[in-house]
């Protein structure tokens, strides 16, 4: 009995000593592993001898076996590792051992891990030696583990370091692989492409900061090379010399940094001591260098640590020559923060704080963003000019002095003590206290207007980066009651012998007015003058754009309204023109209430509006807010002691079809329109393709128009304008006929209005200011200097070209007729289209040496301010005026005349019926007359024989 509890207690010393034997933890492994860390699991043992004995794991049985495995050499240094891996599932298990040679997390900072191959063999407990996979960044290995097999492998180590181990499922491990190969590639390109770039910028320009920045690139490029285990595809290296390169690229790039920092502040002219510092550390590093053929790990810590210290170093002196306003030093500061993030991330990832595989390419992804930003920065100091101007400052403080003089405020900054001095104050002129803008140009940006305090800032940077040009900006500034005066400041640097800029000086201007001019005629270029809504080429312009963005998104889709207001004439006839724009501000106003945001509402023409709808998609939705609009027009509007109730005509269309332009979908919504008034107004209609037929008789007139201008089947006639009391012809009118060659003569009713909807009216009316000059200067030449004119009307599409001046002043030269010849006819609806245009532009034409005429007079607004406002030599009183049928119209008449003349204007009556009407008008002191009675509208060559008689040749 004491035998067998004596045999116990033995046996289970035995297997206490073998469990102990064996300390490494087994890994499970499924199928749906793909990638285990087995550093924490693996255990090293160091200097254990050319054979290594271990127990291996209790298999699923619990049975531990004693294996030994010998080295492959007999230089083995005796390091070994050991883990077991278990296949818990019911199938086989192929996967792959990966050792990396060379990893960044944790490989030390002063003695840094270089790399090196790590695994020279494995052996399983079961079966035979692994097979080794050919790479050049990793020791792998193919395993195979049956279903249920627990397995000890034993690793045959070529150094005692093995930094990470990791479990791979084979296509895992390729795709991976895969994927950092094209980053790695795409990050390779830029490096080369930059440091290419950077070195020809060198040899374009060779600015001492160019080629210290293609250094650095080229460092950089040569670093993620080996980083990235390009260098090893170049050429064959082995594990010795890769660490050689390896440290060797760590020097050059710290010996790249200083240089560059050292180049781009030119520390040199702070002082010298900088010089010699920067050269000794240099000198260092290039000896450390050789130095790295030896040793290299002692190398790469030496270099680690000067990077770091150029780091902490740039940081104190971009710091302090920052704070002395030092340019270069500012613009560096962003690059220089991401350096410093970047050596900081470096430091977590060599300490094995971040140990993540992605943090080793992204540190070489970072430091080619660094060169890259680099590279911008430099470049804006590369082509900077600049030099000595000696004796310029006198000449500016005399053209200063002559400025005052003629009342401009002159700016003069001081650049090297940052004190900016208006003469006079410009503070007085915006109710500030006296020198309130004296000093610091700082002082200006509170006072500048948010939109333009950067724009002014980077203007005075660039002055001073670039040392030369002119400085020519506009900005607004707020004045002590709250409201802000536009400035134009126009000055010239003044460059020292040092070649900074040392003084700006210029002349500052208050252009407010000039401003507000400019914004009044903007606006009222797309705007309409009464309701202040969009016009329609702002309409269609906005409708351009919704339309463009209807087509890349699903959730657009307009409608567009065509809103006439039904009988709006007979209210004007009845009521008058000021009870007509008042209610149409009323609708307006009422419109405008049922719109969101993102809608919008135009005047078309004179009683019609436009809508986009876009806060609405559904149909039913669509037609309640149709319904809505009708509503809102037809409530009651009390004008005076009446109660004016009014309808509209609404046609609508929805964008469906992403061909259709902004003008066809306009023109089918006023189709629609047209379709409601012609069967009685007061409806919606929408649109549909059968309304296309009643506007297609319009279309064919426009189109044959086209035709007639290129056939040249126009023609003008003329018809006499007579002095009344002499009865002699004074002039004559152009007008246009069309023959067409089918529908016979189409008079100008009818088709002036189709060419004025269109672009057409523009070549209409140059091909009759041409046709008449060249006709009167044939008269002239012909007859001599006769005392006729030629009247001929422009339109308001004419109006509002920018070239109309050069048109017609071209027109002249080409048919040698003399300006004084041509008297150009407007109505005033075309004047009121655009008054700040007409103005401008009817003031050039009358310096041109051309007459004008207000024609249609008592029509329109009959605005007498018209009269001294523009520059008008005639004005055509309305045949309706003319007819006088009662004793007011008659006072009317006469007033309009004595005007007239008291403004020493021409005056031409038109309509005139009898003699006696004529008679009665001259007594009233009208000058011509123009009407059937003094003769019908004629050709050129009759006119010819009509003047031949008037005017027989001496």
């Amino acid at each position: 009995m004491r035998r067998t509890i004596l045999g116990i207690c033995t046996l289970l010393a035995l297997m206490l000593s073998v469990m102990s034997a064996y300390s490494a933890e087994t890994v499970k492994i499924s199928r749906d592993d793909t990638a285990l860390d087995l550093t924490a699991t693996t255990d090293v043992h160091t200097q254990r001898g050319n054979a290594f004995q271990t127990s291996t794991a209790p298999d699923a049985d619990g049975i531990v076996r004693r294996i030994e495995v010998r080295a492959s050499s007999d230089r083995h240094s005796g390091d070994w590792a050991e883990f077991s891996l278990a296949n818990v599932s019911d199938q086989q298990i192929d996967r792959l051992i990966v050792a990396p040679h060379f990893r960044l997390a944790g490989s030390g900072l002063f003695w840094p891990d270089l790399g090196s191959e790590r695994i020279v063999s494995i052996t399983p407990s079961e079966g035979f030696a692994l097979d080794r996979v050919p790479s050049d960044e990793a020791d792998v290995f193919h395993i195979t583990l049956n279903p249920g097999a627990i397995v000890t492998f034993v690793a045959e180590l070529s150094s005692p370091d093995l930094p990470q181990l990791y479990l791979w499922e084979p296509e895992a491990y390729k795709d991976t692989i895969n994927s950092f190969t094209l980053y790695k590639g795409i990050v390779l390109g830029i490096a080369g492409l930059l440091a290419v770039f950077l070195t020809i910028l060198f040899v374009v320009k060779g600015t001492s900061v160019l080629p210290a920045t293609a250094a650095l690139a080229w460092a950089v490029l040569a670093y993620i090379c080996v980083d990235f285990g390009f260098l090893s595809k170049l050429v064959q290296t082995t594990p010795t010399d890769e660490r050689i390169w390896r440290a060797g690229t760590e020097i050059t790039l710290a010996a790249g940094l200083v240089i560059f920092l050292f180049t781009y502040l030119n520390l040199n002219r702070w002082h010298t001591n900088l010089s010699f510092a920067t050269l000794a550390w240099i000198v260092g590093l290039g000896i450390l260098s050789a130095f790295a053929v030896y040793d290299p790990v002692i190398a790469t810590g030496i270099a680690r640590f000067s990077f770091a210290a150029t780091v902490i170093a740039g940081t104190g002196l971009i710091a302090y020559l920052g704070l002395s306003r030092f340019d270069r030093a500012i613009m560096l500061i962003p690059t220089w923060v991401l350096i410093i993030c970047w050596l900081f991330g470096a430091w977590l990832t060599v300490t094995g704080q971040l140990s993540n595989d992605i943090v080793q390419p992204a540190l070489g992804g970072g430091l080619v963003l660094i060169v890259l930003l680099i590279g911008f920065t430099v470049m804006q100091h590369a082509f900077a000019g600049g030099g000595a101007h000696q004796g310029l400052f006198s000449d500016l403080e005399r053209q200063s002095l002559a400025l005052t003089g003629s009342g401009d405020i002159v700016w003069d900054w001081d650049v090297s003590r940052d004190r900016i001095v208006t003469m006079p104050d410009v503070s007085r002129q915006l109710g500030l206290s006296p020198g309130s803008l004296f000093g610091p140009a700082r002082n200006w940006l509170p006072r500048i207007h948010p939109d333009d305090r950067d724009r002014f800032r980077t203007t005075l940077d660039v002055v001073l980066e670039h040392r030369r040009g002119r400085l020519n900006h506009q900005f607004r500034i707020r004045a002590e009651d709250g409201h802000y005066h536009w400035l134009a400041l126009r000055a010239r640097p003044v460059v020292g012998s040092d070649g900074e800029v040392i003084r700006c000086v210029g002349t500052l201007i208050d252009v407010t007015e000039q401003k507000s001019s400019e914004e009044r005629l903007l606006h009222d270029a797309v705007h309409d003058n009464l309701t202040g809504l969009p016009n329609r080429e702002l309409f269609v312009d906005r409708l351009d754009a919704i339309i463009a963005l209807a087509s890349a998104e699903d959730s657009v889709r307009p409608t567009i309204f065509a809103i006439d207001i039904d009988r709006f004439k007979q209210v004007n006839d009845e009521l008058g023109i000021s009870a007509g724009d008042t209610i149409l501000l009323t609708i307006a106003r009422r419109l405008k209430r049922l719109l969101k945001p993102q809608d919008t509402l135009a005047r078309i023409s004179g009683d019609q509006f436009g809508l986009i709808l876009l806060s609405e998609q559904e149909p039913s939705k669509v037609a309640a807010f149709a319904e809505n609009i009708n509503k809102a027009i037809m409530v009651p509007i009390n004008f005076g002691q009446k109660e004016i109730i009014l309808t509209a005509s609404i046609g609508l269309v929805t964008w469906v079809d992403e061909m259709a332009s902004p003008l066809e979908l306009v023109k089918d919504a006023e189709l629609a329109m047209y379709q409601a008034k012609r069967v009685g107004g007061n409806r919606i209609e929408p649109y549909r393709p059968a309304f296309r037929a009643a506007g297609a008789d319009k279309l064919q007139i426009e189109s044959d128009l086209r035709r007639a201008l290129e056939r040249n089947e126009l023609t003008m006639v003329y018809q006499p304008i007579v002095d009344i009391e002499s009865a002699e012809i004074g002039g004559f009118e152009a007008l246009m006929r069309w023959e067409h060659p089918r529908k016979g003569n189409i008079p100008p009713s009818e088709f002036i209005p189709i060419a004025e909807s269109s672009d057409l009216i523009v070549d209409l009316g140059m091909y009759a200011l041409q046709q008449a000059c060249e006709d009167i200067a044939s008269w002239y030449r012909a007859l001599g200097q006769i005392p006729v004119f030629m009247s001929v009307n422009l339109s308001s599409a004419q109006l509002l070209r920018n070239d109309l001046y050069n048109d017609i002043r071209s027109v002249l030269t080409k048919t040698g007729c003399k300006p004084s010849m041509i008297k150009m006819e407007l109505t005033e609806s075309v004047v009121m289209h655009n008054p700040e245009q007409a103005a401008r532009v009817l003031a050039r034409l009358k310096d041109l040496g051309l007459q004008l005429a207000l024609d249609d007079f008592g029509t329109g607004h009959s605005s007498l301010s018209y009269l001294t406002r523009f520059p008008f030599d005639t004005i055509k009183i309305d045949q309706s005026l003319v007819r006088a049928t009662n004793e007011k119209q008659l006072v009317l008449l006469r007033s309009i005349i004595a005007m007239a003349r008291d403004l020493e204007m021409d005056i031409v009556a038109e309509g005139v019926e009898t003699e006696e009407d004529a008679e009665e008008l001259a007594e009233l002191g009208c000058e011509y007359a123009q009407s059937f009675l003094f003769g019908p509208p004629i050709g050129a060559n009759s006119v010819l024989k009509l003047l031949r008689e008037h005017f027989p040749l001496m």
